[in-house]
């Protein structure tokens, strides 16, 4: 069963719908004629619906669906029947089942190419998966249809700023805050918890009570720059949703004064984006997915890049496939590491889940007291804010690492 088909219709959700639905949800996940079993025959909307599972769903692979049949329907390779099967989706399932729908229509049926005309793009619905395949079109996308691309781009940067911004930021300023103590504190900077541990010699049995003779609190971070910040982005093609969001946590970082944000990405080269952080859609059309990866060049232009190493924080994003050196990529962590740069591998940024990745290269660097694991968005601003305190990171309990 397919992702939109099963949300649409699940056993456990038919179980709550009068026998007639219950037929009707079946109906449109089997696929018609009478080998589905439910003699159920639709009509209207029903039979669109059907139409346009059917041009996706209906001719898995050689283009024979499960019981040797032809579909009728069909995407076929026109860009017009693709911009009306686009807008029938649409008008038929709610956004998140057409972001799916999409998806698997660009892998089933090899429809990339279509995304180069300005027609295509202003029909689809813009997600992060979408950018993702524009970005590795864009060397091949003719001048017509760039501007159009950007645009679709900049509509799904600027909602997930939207999202992860303001959230990032008051995380990231807490956390450069408190990485600055000061012994006498305003009462409303004062650190309880450190403040107790420093005091427990003054604790009066009698009155269930810890005399503070010392206060421990917060500082206040000031304009200056208090940390040094280095993603170090691998942009091969497997890492593409990983890639939009670390441009968009770039961006974010890089507007924050006691922050300095440095954006590398590679592939077999290394190229600095520092200088278009300012925006973001700049730095994903800077990228080029695809192609090798040389994880040991990327760190080594990183580690000379380092000027206070116990300020900085080098993130590297990386599904650590390497095609280096790889005794001279963990030498360099290792190096960085004992200079006291905070180092933090993820093996995504993005919410697909757990993915591929070179288990040897995450057990080596595991092995060097940087574990490597997968990272949400939402969970993103927690690991910087550890990484800038020098605390253990919250490492989901269920994370791919070693």
């Amino acid at each position: 069963m397919t992702a939109p088909e099963a949300q649409r219709a699940t056993p456990d959700a038919a179980a709550n719908t009068a026998p007639d639905e219950r037929l009707r949800r079946w109906r449109l996940v089997l696929g018609g004629d009478a080998a589905d079993g439910t003699g159920c025959a639709l009509s209207g909307t029903d039979t669109a619906m059907d139409g346009a599972l059917a041009a996706l769903y209906g001719a898995a692979g050689s283009g024979q669906d499960r019981r040797g049949g032809r579909r009728s329907a069909g995407l076929e390779g026109s860009a017009p029947s693709v911009a009306r099967w686009l807008g029938d989706i649409r008008t038929y399932f709610p956004s998140s089942v057409v972001q799916v729908m999409q998806r698997d229509a660009i892998d089933r049926l090899g429809l990339s190419t279509l995304l180069l005309e300005p027609e295509m793009l202003e029909a689809v619905e813009a997600d992060v998966h979408l950018v993702g395949t524009l970005l590795s079109l864009n060397k091949a996308m003719p001048e017509t249809t760039k501007e159009t691309a950007r645009m679709v781009v900049r509509k799904v940067v600027e909602d997930l700023e939207k999202r992860l911004a303001g959230r990032t930021r008051s995380t990231l300023t807490g956390a450069l805050d408190r990485s600055a103590r000061i012994s006498r504190p305003r009462h409303r900077d004062i650190d309880w918890d450190r403040t107790i541990r420093a005091n427990l010699k003054n604790y009066l049995p009698e009155y269930h009570t810890v005399v503070p003779e010392r206060l421990v609190g917060y500082g206040r971070a000031s304009q200056s720059v208090k940390k040094n910040v280095v993603l170090c982005i691998d942009q091969s093609g497997s890492m593409a949703a990983s890639v939009v969001y670390a441009s968009v946590f770039g961006a974010v970082l890089a507007s924050m004064r006691s922050i300095a944000t440095r954006l590398v990405v590679f592939d077999t080269a290394v190229v600095d984006l520092t200088d278009q952080l300012d925006d973001p859609v700049d730095v994903l059309f800077g990228t080029q997915l695809g192609g090798g990866t040389d994880i040991n060049r990327a760190l080594a232009y990183c580690q000379s890049q380092i000027t206070r190493p116990a300020d900085t924080v080098v993130v590297l994003i990386s599904d650590l496939y390497e095609g280096g050196i790889r005794d001279e990529m963990l030498k360099r962590v290792a190096a960085m590491k004992a200079s006291g740069v905070q180092f933090v591998t993820l093996l995504a940024l993005s919410d697909e889940g757990a993915p591929a990745y070179d288990r040897e290269h995450a057990a080596a660097l595991a092995a060097l007291g940087a574990p490597a694991f997968a990272c949400t968005p939402d969970l993103f601003p927690e690991v910087m804010a550890a990484a800038i305190e020098k605390r253990p990171l919250p490492i989901p309990d269920k994370a791919t690492h070693q």
